[in-house]
């Protein structure tokens, strides 16, 4: 029986979009965004300042990490 013989395939790698750094400042954000609605959904009083300011702000900081994240250009050590 005869054997094929099949041209091996060149796999272009294209290199990923963001660096190591972006991908884990982006995985923190979204950890603490959960943390803050884990805080904002609690069962105690509706009023208390954990769920109308710190949940909030803790929040809008993992938005704000997350935007970093995005933005933030890789050091180029080449």
């Amino acid at each position: 029986m005869a054997q094929k013989n099949t041209p091996v395939k060149e796999t272009n790698q294209q290199p990923f979009v963001f660096a190591k750094i972006n991908y884990v400042l982006m995985i923190v954000s979204i950890l603490i965004v959960i943390l803050g609605f884990i805080i904002m959904a609690g069962d105690t009083d509706i009023y208390s300042s954990g769920k109308i300011v710190i949940a909030p702000v803790i929040v809008l900081t993992g938005f704000a990490i997350g935007f970093i994240a995005i933005l933030k250009k890789p050091a180029n050590n080449s």
